[in-house]
């Protein structure tokens, strides 16, 4: 942990992982999260976004503890009339405690997780960092624009668990690993 003291955000259950760095396209069209990102733009803060463990994303779902940070980058009017979003992911967080609102909006106390220590890709997976520098620019404009760090074992990790058609369960293992050497070990197996 950081140090820092504990704080209230408003949790987003999704069907997917969100790893700090990655980019998070929404299409919101509930009222409490139409709401939630109202408030959200209006105290510049962001969001929490955590993977439904059951449940559904429209009703009551239980999550698991760890999830990311997003931040709101942009806004749009959707053809269907619905609000866009592009959001960046952050810091990870431990919900520590939560409650659920009256509109259903769920709040969690959260502790941020330490930032991991930037490292070198080993040799063993330079491949990975390979991959990346081959697919992303053909994955779309989020990935096309974002500025690659090929040599940051962090960074190399989650993009790479991010793009890999593995589990939502393994990915959810990937963001709470706090060893990016450990997780680039477990994806390589897999890439």
């Amino acid at each position: 942990m950081t140090g820092m003291a504990p704080a209230e955000i408003p949790l987003f259950p999704l069907n997917m992982v969100l790893f700090p760095d990655g980019s998070l396209p929404l299409r919101i069209f509930e009222t409490r999260y139409v709401d939630m990102v109202r408030s959200c733009m209006r105290g510049d803060r962001g969001f929490g976004v955590v993977l439904i463990r059951d449940g559904h994303e429209v009703g009551p779902a239980q999550t698991f503890e760890v999830g990311t940070l997003a931040t709101i980058v942009d806004f749009h009017q959707l053809p269907d009339g619905l609000l866009g979003l592009s959001c960046l992911g952050g810091r990870r967080f431990r919900i520590v405690s939560r409650r659920r609102q009256a509109d259903g909006l769920n709040i969690g106390t959260v502790e941020w997780l330490a930032a991991e220590p930037a490292l070198g890709v080993p040799e063993r997976h330079a491949h990975l960092a390979q991959l990346l520098r081959t697919v992303l620019p053909q994955l779309g404009e989020a990935y096309s624009r974002m500025p690659m760090r090929l040599d940051d074992a962090v960074w190399v990790g989650h993009r790479i668990a991010e793009i890999l058609p593995i589990p939502l369960a393994d990915k959810q293992l990937c963001l709470e690993l706090d060893d990016p050497i450990q997780r680039l070990d477990l994806l390589g197996a897999r890439a």
